[in-house]
């Protein structure tokens, strides 16, 4: 079914890319980029880290120092409107304009554009991809293990079986976990407010830039 899936996608019209913060020339060869800064105590234990998709809750503001250096390409992956998805895609915008990011933003419009949408994203060669949207987590799970050198972030609800190049960052009232898992009994779109989604993307972008990566980021 997969397969099937996928070989549909392929031969599917391409989502709608649009250009971001950050201005840049992506045409050119992806610079060398990574971490300014250091974890705050508390983000994780340095004398157990996590293991693979493991779930761990960071102290509050410990992610604050980190961000990413000069030259950062990240691609924002999103489909759907409802107000929850519209909430974390303002707050990815608003970390890259203050982290002076690259940024460019594929959003797919239907369904038969989510995997092609994730291929084209993958085709940009970010550092980083974020993905906001549930309908898009089902396509990740299917796309992201044949492409492990990628880093993938996931706000907002996660992977049920992640590889260690997808990372989440969630919270309760957002754990959405795709594969016919549905929604969690605790969901609660109000629970979306611009100041969690804001702190899960830091949170989360901090994980990818230190190199936790393939866990689940739960924000108290």
């Amino acid at each position: 079914m997969r397969s099937r899936l996928l070989l549909a996608g392929t031969l599917a019209a391409a989502a709608v890319l649009a250009g971001g913060c950050g201005g840049g020339d992506w045409s050119e060869p992806r610079p060398r980029a990574g971490a300014e800064g250091t974890l705050g105590p508390g983000f994780v234990d340095p004398a157990a880290p996590p293991a693979p998709e493991a779930t761990v809750t960071p102290r509050p503001g410990s992610w604050d120092r980190v961000g990413p250096s000069k030259g950062y390409r990240v691609v924002l992956l999103t489909a759907g409107s409802r107000l929850q998805t519209r909430t974390l895609v303002s707050a990815v915008r608003k970390w890259a304009g203050e982290e002076h990011v690259s940024l460019r933003t594929i959003t797919a419009t239907r369904p038969d554009q989510y995997v092609p949408s994730i291929g084209r994203a993958i085709g940009l060669a970010p550092h980083l991809i974020i993905s906001v949207g549930d309908d898009l987590i089902d396509p990740l799970a299917m796309v992201t293990p044949s492409h492990l050198g990628q880093q993938f972030l996931v706000v907002g609800a996660e992977l049920a079986e992640p590889t260690a190049n997808v990372t989440a960052a969630d919270w309760t009232g957002a754990s959405f976990r795709g594969e016919g898992l549905g929604m969690s009994s605790k969901y609660d779109p109000a629970t979306f407010t611009p100041e969690r989604a804001a702190r899960a993307v830091r949170a989360g972008t901090a994980a990818v830039l230190t190199g936790r990566t393939g866990i689940v980021i739960w924000l108290s």
